[in-house]
């Protein structure tokens, strides 16, 4: 059997499908097991795959594309727009294949590793905050200012805890201690995703001719690059593309005086 386009709702486990022929008709459904879904395309013919874009769609999307399937990612608000019915994942599947044709439909792209660093950075980032805003909740409860800013927080705060007449009392100071070498440990990880990610810039043409523009960082390349694979075609103009990356005007509402 020749299925011109496969829809497919991904799961940790159970795989739902939905099949249509060169007519946009369902002529197959089935929910499959890992293995199952495996076996599935190694002996179908298949010409395109339709998944929604969501944990773990891009390596199925890799293995199918080293199967000589071509596979088109699409963002869940997209295909959440054409279920016809409560959400389930024969109705998920169901309107995959039906955003196939819909006109001003657009792939989602992304390199993986690169979001990935990001993602682990981002959470790295919060966790460390957190603990300096309870440090410094902590110095505050003993009359203990500690000034904004993580660099100057963070030495203010070394320095009160490594002094033994401070006003923090030692059955709290040794816990505060492991926090703050937590902080220390916390910042030597996110730079090592920070020089990580620089590395695999000066490996892309797209991050190198992205980094000689004034006012864009290392930080904003990488991760513009991810989310893109380096390919913005897709986008109407470069006004789409600055709305959908968040670089829009601020309104200013002016007030008209009548005289």
């Amino acid at each position: 059997m020749h299925a011109t386009t496969v829809a497919v709702d991904l799961a940790k486990s159970v795989f739902q499908i939905a099949v249509a022929d060169e007519h946009w008709r369902v002529v197959e459904t089935q929910r499959l097991t890992r293995s199952q879904f495996e076996r599935w395309f190694l002996h179908r013919e298949v010409g395109l795959v339709v998944m929604e874009a969501c944990g773990s769609a891009h390596q199925w999307a890799r293995w199918l594309n080293s199967l000589g399937i071509e596979v088109r990612l699409l963002p869940a608000q997209y295909v959440r727009a054409y279920v016809r019915r409560n959400k389930t994942d024969a109705t998920d599947a169901a309107g995959g294949w039906r955003l196939r044709p819909a006109p001003g439909a657009r792939e989602v792209g992304g390199a993986a590793g690169a979001a990935g660093l990001h993602r682990i950075r981002s959470r790295w980032i919060g966790t460390r905050t957190s603990r300096i805003n309870a440090l410094r909740g902590f110095c505050r409860e003993f009359g203990l200012a500690i000034p904004q800013g993580a660099r100057m927080g963070l030495e203010v705060l070394g320095r009160v805890l490594a002094d033994p007449n401070t006003a923090m009392p030692g059955l709290i100071r040794d816990s505060a201690k492991l926090l703050l070498e937590e902080v220390r440990l916390l910042e030597a990880r996110i730079a090592q995703v920070e020089r990580e990610l620089a590395n695999a810039a000066r490996h892309s043409p797209a991050c190198t001719q992205l980094l000689s523009v004034p006012g864009i960082g290392l930080l904003t390349v990488t991760a513009m690059v991810a989310v893109t694979s380096g390919d913005v075609t897709h986008f109407k103009d470069a006004r789409h593309f600055a709305s959908w990356f968040g670089l829009t005007p601020r309104e200013r509402r002016r007030c008209v005086l009548e005289s």
